[in-house]
Order: structure tokens, then C-alpha cells, then sequence
């Protein structure tokens, strides 16, 4: 593998490798052809051929097959909880209790999202179950989807940074052991007494993005679909097929918890339902048929993702992109800080996970924060930050990719304007902050 050219950290393949990709998002390209000619410009300029580029893409997709395939059958389910009206509950329900109130709306949704990540730990799952019946009261409040985009993605990234519960006990884990593993003990029950101030920016941005940034009424096409539901309060009758729909939501509980597969939980929820009569055996091809065209996208989108981020781990850029940052920031706190973090930005962007990118940043920049001086706290807010930043902007995020889903069910929804560049304005520059600032004072 060729070393960045003539040690230029710009010109390092990583960096300019994810640049390219975000870069050809911002432009139009679709997401799924901006990954595969960023996977090829890392390879061909870290000096891989392009059949070895090609074939560590494919080899690498594999990593995130049961999860797209659980999507894919997950969104079955949510036409098929629509197909018997669980959805226009669910929507008079709510309809309900925010009483015609948007910014309630939003916020109700960012803290049913984080149950997803600890109480009932099924991360993006409940977003093409609940979000797209909701669209059509959404339509008739005149939510700006921006502002329901960062709200979902708070609810997704808060709970694992900051509590250690659920998804946070796995990430507030892995920080514990690497950090431990590379020269600073630490336990990982003080990992949250290090993480408040990211907590505070996470909070920070998305009360700026509900009540200032897209706060303004904005107008969408109340379109028919098959996730159509009703926008109106009105009576709700419960009936044994919602009772039914319930118990083979549950399944999908139950069989992540028991065996870590949303597939089976998936496959589980909807036998219940054709086994108890609350949908029938011939209609499930159409139900399948339409999950497949409601979250296929998103599906193989994280099928490329991880295929890119098995390219750039093959490139061994990342080493020389730390090193040449550790010769740029000498013993500058502030500059060291800002620095780490960025170059997190960088990796967790092109991986699309804050928890693959915990490792691969704990091995450089552990041994760095010993050198500069940072106390076990200061390194621990770092690397959690420099992992979770591109979380919430990166294009192949399931952090994104989710939200995304849901919103865009009625084709309404750009996925890099009205989700990528929202989180990354309100929740990447504040954690980035947040964690500059976290860096100094603990």
C-alpha cells in the first residue's frame, strides 16, 4: 500500500476518498454509485488494483446482510400493520395527544425514537413501521421533514452516547476497552461521567433545529399510498386484529432480544398475523413486494456501505492520515483536540458506524492523549467524539439511512439535503464542539 502522496495529509486517499463521496452526494449522483467510485478512488490511490478494489468491496458487503434483509421484510410488516389499520390508530392516537401542536409532535417522536436504542434496543427498525403512517398528519401540520429528520436521528444517537443502557452499554463497552487495551484504564461504568457535554450539544442542536432552523411551515403533497393513514383524532376502535398486529410486533421484540435477528423477528411477526387471521396467506407476496420497494433502497444501500468500509480499512490509509496529524498538532491542546476529532469525522463518515471507528482511532490517538496529557476523562470524550461525528452525517449511516426511510415513503424526502447536510449543520458541529470544549475542562 502506497503511504499518502509526498505525506500530504490532504492528499491522503481516505480523506479525499470520503470528501469525494459527499461531494458527488451533494451534486445529485445517487448514493449507491457516489460509494462505489469513492471505494475506487481510495483503492487506486493507496495502490491497489482495480480487481483487488472490486472484489474487497463485494467480500465486504456480506457484513450487513441480516440487517438489510430484516429492513426489507420489516417494511412487509408496516404495510401489512397498515393493511389492517393499525396505523390510522396509531395516528389518531397521536393525532391526540399533540392536540395539533408540530413542535410537540417532533419532540414526542425524538423521545419515542430513543426507547429504540435502550428500553426496546431495536435501533431503526420502528421507523418504517411508525413513521410513514404518520406522514399524512405530518402533511397536515405542515412539519418541515428536516426538522422530524433531526429529531429521529437525536433519538437514535443520544441514548448510546450518554446512557449506558441498551446500544449505549455496547458503545460505552467497546470506548472502555479499547481506551483500556491501548494505555488508559478505565471501567466502563465511568465511561458517562465523561460523555455529559456531548449529551449537551446532541440536546443544543436539535432544540435549534426544531425551534429555529425549521421551525417555518412547509407545505408537502398529500400523496395515497400504501402507508396512507388517517390525519384526524376521531374514535378509535381497537380491534382482534390490532390485538393480533400487536403480538407479532412484540415477536420482533422477543427475537432480537433472544437471538439478535430482525429477519426472524420479522418473519415471526407476520406468521402471528396470518396463523390468528389479522392478514391473509395470499396477500403476503404483496406486502413483501411492497416492504421490498419501501426500504430496499435503504437496504442495499448499508450492503455498500460496508463494502466501502472494508475498501478503506484494505487501503491502510488511516495509519499514515493519524500520523500526519500527530506531526501537524505538536502539543497543542485545542489543535489536538479539533484535529482528532475531524480525522474521526473523516473515518466514521467512510464507514458509516461510530462503533467500527472506536478501534481503529483508540490504537493512534490513546498513545497521543498520554503524550499531550489528557486525563482519562478528556481521552475518553475524544475518541467518543471522534467516532460519533460522522454517525449523524455520513450518507451510508443507518443513523441517516433510517430516518430517510421513513420520511421518504411517499418520495417526498431527499436523503443528503433534508437529512444528511440537517444533521450534519445541527448535530456534527455541535458534538464537535462540545467535545473540543469536554477535551479541556474534565
Amino acid at each position: 500500500m502506497k503511504r499518502s502522496v509526498g505525506g500530504v495529509i490532504l492528499l491522503n486517499p481516505v480523506l479525499l476518498s470520503v470528501i469525494s463521496m459527499f461531494v458527488l452526494c451533494l451534486f445529485g449522483l445517487n448514493v449507491i454509485f457516489s460509494l462505489i467510485i469513492a471505494a475506487l478512488i481510495a483503492g487506486i490511490l493507496s495502490g491497489m488494483p482495480v480487481t483487488l478494489i472490486m472484489d474487497t468491496f463485494a467480500s465486504g458487503t456480506s457484513g450487513n446482510a441480516e440487517v438489510a434483509l430484516g429492513y426489507i421484510l420489516l417494511g412487509a410488516f408496516a404495510v401489512a400493520i397498515h393493511h389492517v389499520g393499525l396505523a390510522d390508530v396509531m395516528s389518531k392516537l397521536i393525532a391526540k395527544i399533540i392536540k395539533g401542536k408540530a413542535i410537540l409532535f417532533i419532540l414526542l417522536i425524538a423521545f419515542v425514537a430513543m426507547f429504540s436504542q435502550n428500553l426496546i434496543p431495536i435501533h431503526i427498525a420502528f421507523i418504517p413501521i411508525l413513521i410513514p403512517p404518520l406522514l399524512h398528519l405530518m402533511n397536515k401540520l405542515q412539519i418541515d421533514r428536516r426538522a422530524m429528520a433531526c429529531g429521529l436521528t437525536f433519538g437514535l444517537q443520544f441514548p448510546y452516547v450518554v446512557i449506558p443502557l441498551g446500544y449505549g452499554m455496547v458503545f460505552h463497552g467497546i470506548l472502555a476497552n479499547e481506551i483500556t487495551a491501548n494505555g488508559i484504564t478505565i471501567h466502563r461504568s465511568d465511561i458517562w461521567k465523561a460523555l455529559w457535554p456531548l449529551g449537551i450539544g446532541l440536546l443544543a442542536g436539535l432544540f435549534f433545529a426544531v425551534f429555529v432552523s425549521y421551525r417555518k411551515k412547509r407545505k408537502y403533497e398529500d400523496k395515497e399510498s400504501n402507508i396512507a393513514s388517517s390525519t384526524e383524532p376521531g374514535k378509535i376502535n381497537f380491534t382482534k386484529k390490532h390485538f393480533v398486529t400487536l403480538i407479532g410486533a412484540s415477536m420482533i421484540i422477543v427475537a432480537h432480544v433472544l437471538f439478535k435477528s430482525l429477519p426472524l423477528g420479522a418473519v415471526m411477526a407476520i406468521g402471528v398475523m396470518v396463523i390468528f387471521k389479522a392478514i391473509k396467506w395470499k396477500d403476503v407476496t404483496e406486502f413483501t413486494n411492497s416492504g421490498i420497494g419501501m426500504m430496499g433502497f435503504v437496504a442495499f444501500v448499508m450492503l455498500l456501505a460496508t463494502g466501502y468500509g472494508n475498501v478503506i480499512r484494505a487501503t491502510g490509509s488511516v495509519p499514515f492520515l493519524v500520523n500526519d496529524v500527530i506531526r501537524l498538532v505538536g502539543d497543542n491542546r485545542i489543535l489536538t483536540s479539533t484535529l482528532i476529532i475531524l480525522v474521526g469525522l473523516v473515518v466514521s463518515m467512510g464507514l458509516g458506524t461510530s462503533f467500527g471507528t472506536v478501534p481503529i482511532l483508540a490504537v493512534i490517538f490513546v498513545p497521543l492523549a498520554i503524550k499531550v496529557g489528557y486525563s482519562p476523562f478528556a481521552t475518553v470524550i475524544l475518541i467518543a467524539t471522534a467516532a460519533a461525528v460522522g454517525d449523524a452525517a455520513s450518507p451510508a449511516s443507518d443513523s441517516t439511512l433510517g430516518p430517510t426511510a421513513g420520511l421518504n415513503a411517499d418520495k417526498q424526502h431527499d436523503h443528503i439535503w433534508d437529512t444528511c447536510i440537517p444533521t450534519f449543520s445541527h448535530y456534527t458541529i455541535a458534538l464537535t464542539i462540545s467535545g473540543i470544549i469536554g477535551s479541556l475542562i474534565l
